[in-house]
């Protein structure tokens, strides 16, 4: 095993934001230093929860796309609704486009063209 190449490994003091301190083992800094910490599990948005889609626009590009939640068509009844308006044409109309072939004529099964 080499000689010199790990780093040294010591003990250091965590201090976390609300003040809780414990102590670890590090490669950070100097023996006994204490390392401050701004972000830490119980106050970063990630962890707790508190991730506010308000501030990112988030919300209002949803709102806006699919309706409020609370009031008004929910997503599924949105589509749902958009969905029946394409199919919503009559057998009747659908027999109208086609016509019949004329007397004496054949029509194509592939393209439905009179010959």
């Amino acid at each position: 095993m080499k000689e010199g190449i790990h780093p040294d490994y010591h003990p250091i003091t965590i201090v976390m934001t609300d003040g809780t301190r414990y102590e670890t083992r590090s490669t950070w800094g100097k023996a006994g230093d204490v390392l401050q910490l701004d972000v830490d599990p119980k106050t970063h948005p990630a962890w707790i929860g508190g991730v506010s889609y308000r501030k990112t626009g988030q919300m209002e590009k949803f709102k806006s796309k699919y309706g409020s939640i609370g009031g008004g068509a929910s997503a599924t009844e949105t589509k749902a609704a958009a969905s029946t308006d394409k199919k919503a044409v009559p057998a009747e109309a659908k027999a109208e486009n086609k016509k019949a072939p004329a007397e004496g004529k054949k029509a194509d099964k592939k393209t439905g063209a009179n010959t």
